[in-house]
């Protein structure tokens, strides 16, 4: 034939999530690397030539992966079994994959048969790409593809600093830029395609900002600044996107194993010249999952059930969520417990959290490991850190940012926060301070109140508060946060840390003490 047809199938920010129910409750969903594999083998069967992608993201997320970091490590990563078992052709690194620690995740690269990507992630001893491969090139039937993998270099204003110590993040869009250029000029490909954690900082059709353009992603500038790209896959943002964007196609396949993004090539095989790029999302909804990939790690699931079915205590009254959006409105048991762990564990008196997932279910009346993990999210850590009145006052107004008053004058989420990706963890709720927050008033100006120990706060006075490792370090635009004096670090989950305290108590009180308001 004259034409040579090659088909890309993409992967990204699967989170760990392998099984298609949600761990929390076990009831069934539609989701998961099982049922995405049923998809992968029918497009083999369907297609000559595939070439198979991981967007990163992949080896943190479920209880799963965390029972597997902190009991099971000895093994090999379950996710990493299942990704060979596909033959995946290449993984891009994501934020996440640097959640457990260098360690864990230099053991999965250690296990994978196929190489991860890295190119703007850089060792600083060998000032070279962290895992030693920028690109790879793929030869199929004539045709040259380079496939170039890079991440967003916002890592580091998120992630534990032990956990990338030694490493430096180039700028993504300027590194794209210098490996475009050189794979181009060296390898002369055919086809360039460039897998990038991150997503799009702007409204791919009118080209306006979608978010604070903070460099975290930079999708959009990649397909207007760099030549030479005829494929971007995308992820981070857990969206759902296919399109074209500047000549370049584009797409990004959702999150949790949801989707899978199909990118069809057609290359004239004597011209080696694209003439059809067709990007398409397939959904992973009404597939059935591929049971024989299900049994390699069967036996991760089983011991991970049966470590959330413990028991650990019970909570006298109510503090179960019932809706996200009124617990950030009205103080709620849950935070008031959370902050309460935080504070004992680092012994300060001031501590803030966040409602992380709005389908946090909170603590039933008996507790287990399940409830735990189901309502705390995140591998984070804890950091109590030195800061002023001033960046307490500044933190509040960020968290106030957060709601806006509709037509009626009703409070709703800001869009910011939602669109193009939620991000309702970064609403903050505050123990050791009486406040109280206007969202009437302008954004900048809604702190009303703001007082400690029965007097006002005094903006020059310094503070230890504690927090989580992402907060501290800055993450969610709380930028009077980063590059505080750190007086204490707690390098213990704060799962475990919850776990701990109830366990230690076996009874826990859900209550509050009303130190903090919204009005309108």
């Amino acid at each position: 034939m004259s034409n040579v047809k090659i088909t890309i199938l993409q992967t990204s920010d699967v989170h760990g999530n392998i099984f298609s129910h949600q761990y929390s409750t076990n009831e069934g969903k539609e989701l998961g690397l099982g049922k995405i594999a049923s998809i992968i083998e029918q497009e083999r069967i369907s297609n000559d030539h595939t070439i198979l992608i991981d967007n990163g993201d992949l080896i943190q997320g479920t209880p799963l992966t965390y029972h597997y970091v902190k009991k099971q490590s000895h093994q090999k990563n379950p996710m990493i079994l299942l990704l060979n078992e596909l033959n995946y052709d290449v993984a891009v690194v994501g934020n996440h994959e640097f959640n457990y620690g260098r360690t864990i995740l230099e053991q999965a690269v250690a296990e994978s048969s196929f190489p991860w990507l890295s190119a703007n992630i850089i060792d600083d001893k060998k000032k070279a790409p962290f895992l030693g491969k920028p690109y790879i090139i793929k030869v199929i039937d004539g045709i040259k593809v380079a496939i170039l993998g890079v991440t967003t270099h916002y890592i580091p204003n998120w992630e534990d600093p032990a956990h990338i110590v030694g490493l430096h993040f180039e700028d993504a869009l300027l590194s794209t830029k210098k490996w475009i250029e050189k794979i181009r000029n060296e390898e002369q490909p055919d086809v360039m395609i460039v897998s990038y954690h991150g997503g799009f900082e702007r409204d791919m059709q009118i080209g306006e900002p979608t978010e604070e353009l903070t460099t975290e992603n930079q999708g959009y500038q990649i397909c207007h600044e760099v030549e030479g790209i005829d494929v971007l896959l995308t992820g981070h943002q857990h969206r759902t996107i296919s399109g074209e964007l500047n000549g370049v196609t584009v797409v990004q396949p959702s999150f949790n194993g949801q989707a899978i993004a199909r990118i069809e090539l057609k290359v004239d095989k004597n011209s080696k010249r694209i003439i059809k790029k067709e990007a398409t999302i397939l959904k992973a909804e009404n597939v059935q999952p591929n049971k024989k990939l299900l049994s390699i790690v069967e036996s991760y699931e089983k011991e991970t059930q049966g470590w959330l079915d413990q028991p650990i205590g019970k909570v006298i009254g109510d503090m179960t969520v019932k809706d996200g959006f009124q617990l950030r409105i009205i103080e709620h048991p849950l935070i008031e417990f959370i902050n309460k762990v935080q504070m004992e564990a680092s012994g300060v008196s001031l501590s803030n959290t966040a409602l992380f997932n709005n389908e946090s279910p909170g603590l039933p009346m008996e507790i287990t490991m399940r409830d735990i993990v189901s309502n705390y999210i995140y591998p984070n850590t804890l950091k109590v850190i030195k800061i002023t009145g001033s960046d307490i006052k500044s933190a509040l107004e960020r968290s106030a940012s957060y709601f806006e008053l509709d037509k009626e004058g009703n409070p709703i989420v800001n869009p910011e926060f939602s669109v193009p990706k939620p991000q309702h963890y970064n609403y903050d709720m505050w123990e050791g301070i009486d406040y109280t927050l206007d969202i009437s008033r302008p954004i900048g100006e809604r702190v009303v109140k703001l007082v400690r120990s029965g007097q006002p706060l005094h903006l020059s006075d310094e503070f230890e508060v504690v927090m989580n490792n992402y907060r501290a370090g800055g993450g969610g635009e709380y930028i009077m946060f980063k590059g505080k004096p750190v007086v204490k670090e707690i390098p213990i989950d704060m799962s475990e840390l919850m776990a701990d305290y109830i366990m230690e108590r076996k009874i826990i009180h859900a209550d509050v003490n009303h130190n903090w308001s919204v009005v309108w």
